[in-house]
């Protein structure tokens, strides 16, 4: 029996298969990369719009924040001007509306660092609003005056410039670790009224 002619044919299958399997086993390796490859960029696009979205929500919130604490301002200076304050309940109604709403994305989305600080603020303003309000009512209660809400007021224009840096921290904006200047807040009341309106455009 010739033994070396009956293997000719398995070595030839075997080379075959072996050939085929290479190919197969690149492929597969191949597909691997594509896949592990785009599961990366997907990865990288997700976290990208993870970041904007965050950032357009710091921006209303911080928006916000700024007309609702002009808006109370307003209303003080209303109060101690003891103008018509019909104007000034308008806008402030609305500005405490908008971040409302605001603030209630802003739960769902914010880091717990960041969101307990602007719950704090938050909580704030709601403390002015309600003195400010019983003022204008003619039901003030013990503690309330128009020097105590101005104090409040400057003190939260101090708190949201602390809640803008700790925003900016989480997005990771350049340069949030060292000292700069102390930021201009176009609504910032001034101790005279009148400046204030004048700067603000109110």
């Amino acid at each position: 029996m010739d033994v070396t002619g009956a293997g000719a044919p398995i070595v030839a299958v075997v080379g075959v298969v072996g050939t085929l399997l290479s190919a197969l086993l690149t492929q597969c390796a191949a597909e691997r990369s594509r896949q592990r490859e785009q599961e990366r960029t997907e990865r990288v696009r997700a976290r990208a719009r993870e970041a904007e979205a965050r950032r357009t929500c710091y921006v209303a919130l911080n928006t916000s924040l700024r007309q609702y604490l002009a808006a109370l301002t307003d209303q003080l200076h209303a109060l101690i001007r003891a103008e018509d304050p019909r104007a000034a309940r308008q806008r402030l109604s609305e500005a405490r509306d908008l971040h409302r709403d605001v603030y209630a994305e802003a739960q769902m989305r914010l880091p717990d660092p960041v969101l307990a600080l602007a719950g704090e603020v938050t909580h704030a303003l709601g403390t002015v609003y309600g003195r400010l309000r019983r003022l204008d009512d003619g039901v003030p209660r013990p503690g309330d005056s128009l020097d105590t809400a101005q104090g409040e007021i400057d003190a939260l224009w101090e708190r949201l410039r602390e809640l803008r840096r700790g925003m900016r921290a989480d997005l990771g904006a350049s340069g949030v670790s060292r000292p700069s200047p102390p930021e201009p807040d176009t609504y910032r009341p001034r101790t005279d009224p009148d400046a204030f309106r004048a700067r603000s455009g109110c």
